[in-house]
């Protein structure tokens, strides 16, 4: 028994543009174990759907071998269906079916699976079963996506972006849906804008940019590589002090410019926080305000691209 459920090597995706053709995906190698919950992180246009797409068999690839469950598409596609299940970015369901008759729907796609009731209670809208589609709040339709991917009883789940939008209940509530999938042996793969859902269901990370993987690793193996367990973000009035000043004070790993403020990641904060501020005091700048905290998979990814994940964030200046 194979213990990969995807590995890609080389993957390419080349779309016709003028004056050149566009490279969503550009020699992007990936491999996911069986029984993991795996996470695809990139900002907009980084080449993550694309390539989520090629793995669900959505779109070929210009070049590269793709293999996913021991199959390659294009041999027994029907038969490698059968054990998927995926949640695109923006499912689209019929607004006038009653919840019960959409996951019967879908339940008849596969020639084995989950009974409707049985998934309905899985993703808590057994309440909700007569009601239309129309009727459901979006955490409703959200979870509705996923038992949609769930009613197959699949061995392999695809899920793109599959809490966007969500309030922090029904975010949680679908990270229950997930843990449980995975505490079966069952294999996730994700693409998610939210670092925290990241942290919290993933057991490794890929990190995407430019259409290939410029980091790799458990959440905590990345934020290791930051070299610092802390961050200083500091901002202050008048014009700004040389950045080279920062990064020679003790205990300092890497500075970056974070809007109006500076981030430092430290080994030591009680060290550096008192040097700081007497750099300051020497310079005659005064300090507008002063933060600490632990360091995180966000400061990770924008140390590697220099741009925060949520278009709805600063960005580096």
């Amino acid at each position: 028994m194979t213990t990969r459920a995807i590995c890609c090597l080389g993957l390419r995706k080349q779309y016709p543009a003028r004056p050149a053709p566009v490279e969503a995906v550009n020699g992007l190698d990936l491999e996911v174990n069986v029984g993991e919950c795996f996470g695809l992180l990139g900002p907009n246009g980084a080449g993550k759907t694309t390539t989520i797409e090629i793995l669900e068999g959505l779109l070929p690839a210009t070049a590269g071998e793709v293999e996913v469950l021991g199959r390659h598409w294009g041999e027994e596609d029907d038969a490698l269906r059968q054990r998927l299940g995926i949640s695109l970015q923006e499912t689209r369901l019929a607004e006038k079916l009653t919840v019960r008759e959409t996951l019967t729907l879908f339940r008849s796609f596969y020639r084995h699976g989950l009974t409707p009731a049985a998934v309905l209670e899985q993703v808590q809208l057994g309440e909700k079963a007569n009601a239309s589609v129309g009727k459901l709040s979006g955490g409703q339709k959200q979870r509705l996506a996923v038992a949609c991917a769930l009613v197959g009883d699949p061995e392999l789940l695809f899920l793109d972006e599959p809490t966007v939008g969500l309030d922090p209940q029904n975010r949680r509530q679908i990270w229950e849906i997930l843990r449980s999938f995975r505490a079966q042996g069952r294999t996730i793969l994700l693409t998610t804008h939210y670092m925290d859902e990241a942290e919290r269901l993933c057991d490794r990370i890929a990190v995407v940019d430019h259409g290939k993987v410029i980091a790799l690793g458990t959440p905590a193996e990345l934020i290791a590589r930051l070299g610092g367990d802390h961050l200083v973000e500091v901002a202050f009035e008048g014009e700004g002090l040389d950045d080279s000043a920062l990064h020679h004070l003790p205990g300092v790993v890497s500075v970056r410019r974070e809007g109006d403020a500076w981030c430092l990641a430290v080994t030591a904060p009680h060290v550096t926080i008192p040097a700081l501020l007497q750099l300051l005091e020497s310079a005659g700048r005064r300090l507008a305000r002063l933060t600490t905290r632990h360091a995180s998979l966000e400061d990770v990814f924008v140390t590697l691209t220099g741009r925060h994940l949520r278009e709805d964030e600063p960005r580096v200046a």
